[in-house]
């Protein structure tokens, strides 16, 4: 069957060539194949996962947070955030210069512990780390190695921490303390995906909109998006791998949209649409983060206007859809920053920066205690 998905691309593309067939129709054409060949039909709102506020779980953690900027789950589903402690960043806050350096590097690290782990059923904290090691938090990433991956905007850089090593970083990427846009540094990067093969993916966030990628060793190999494609970013706030799909899907903020491309895992690959698909609807707003997990990607937005309700939503990117909005009944959501799904797919954590809050979301139609594995296209 992968032999058959494998040659999709190829034959489809002779068949364009011979019928004319539009990019974009040849785009659905492809995809909407490889549904058939994996018996993956496309989602409504009946039939997508509907994500479940689970009351009252983490009332332990209120007054313990600081602005909490991101969250991943580990490999045995246990949320793990990144706040910020004592320390805060907003519209209004005087952290950088206009050259994009940070002005409060002698005050210090953070000196408390800002990266906690949490039990799953409860809220309770688990276990907690990073107390004088980072400046100013965004986003947490965990692999499939269970290694810790973070973005530190004040310092403009990539922080790998291997499982069991909370002292030092086993890899940085970026210049510390030191902004730009060439090929060896960022500026107040965001979020972070790693792929099966090792490989990493960087929103480079606020300042230059592209996302990098990197080989294990962090050479670089690639940024999106090259003269001439079909991309444009604004802030890119959140990124997500779709690993059977070689996609990769971003949280284009600033352009209120998700945007997914290809993500080039497959070197060896025949020729595939590559246009990328773009989510952008009239409610979906500034979009804050996003996760994903089977052929589903899952996005929280952040304020907008007055017209716009702040909500999450469930998105069929390969159908260019927004399948569902979801929302607590317990309040309302009021600044919501990242989110991240559990390896299970029966969980969701959501997590925001005023109220320093995380929310538990429970998924109907999980798996059920079954390890969705990230099984790569190639």
């Amino acid at each position: 069957m992968w032999k058959q998905v494998a040659w999709t691309p190829l034959l489809l593309l002779c068949a364009a060539f011979a019928t004319g067939v539009s990019a974009s129709d040849l785009r659905k054409l492809f995809y909407s194949r490889i549904r058939d060949l994996l018996n993956t039909p496309q989602f409504t709102q009946e039939t997508s996962p509907k994500p479940t506020e689970v009351k009252n779980w983490g009332t332990n953690l209120e007054g313990k947070l600081g602005q909490v900027s991101g969250v991943s789950v580990n490999n045995y589903g246990q949320p793990v955030i990144f706040h910020r402690g004592p320390r805060s960043w907003d519209s209004s806050s005087q952290l950088f210069n206009n050259s994009h350096y940070y002005i409060g590097k002698e005050d210090g690290p953070i000196n408390v512990d800002t990266i906690v782990t949490l039990d799953p059923l409860d809220g309770k904290i688990v276990q907690s780390w990073g107390k004088d090691l980072f400046y100013l938090p965004h986003g947490i990433t965990i692999d499939h190695h269970d290694n810790t991956w973070v973005t530190d905007i004040a310092m403009h850089q990539v922080l790998k921490f291997s499982y069991g090593n909370h002292k030092r970083p086993t890899l940085s990427l970026g210049e510390s303390f030191t902004p730009g846009s060439s090929e060896t540094r960022f500026c107040k990067p965001t979020s972070v995906a790693i792929a099966l093969n090792g490989h990493i993916f960087v929103a480079d966030g606020y300042c230059n909109d592209r996302i990098m990628k990197f080989n294990h060793e962090g050479v670089l190999i690639r940024i999106f998006p090259q003269n001439g494609e079909f991309l444009s970013l604004l802030i890119p706030h959140g990124i997500t791998l779709m690993h059977h799909l070689d996609l990769l899907c971003v949280a284009d903020r600033e352009n209120m949209r998700v945007a997914c491309f290809n993500a080039e895992l497959c070197p060896n690959s025949p020729p595939r649409p590559s246009s990328p698909f773009t989510i952008h609807q009239p409610d979906l707003g500034r979009v804050f983060g996003i996760a994903s997990n089977g052929n589903l990607a899952y996005a929280v937005n952040g304020p907008t206007s007055s017209h716009i309700p702040i909500q999450g939503f469930t998105i069929d990117p390969t159908a260019e859809l927004i399948v569902d909005h979801w929302m607590p009944s317990s309040a309302e959501f009021t600044n919501p920053h990242d989110i991240a799904i559990s390896p299970y797919g029966d969980a969701l954590y959501v997590v925001e920066i005023g109220p320093n809050k995380v929310w538990k979301f429970n998924i109907d139609g999980g798996s059920a205690g079954k390890r969705v594995y990230r099984t790569s296209f190639c």
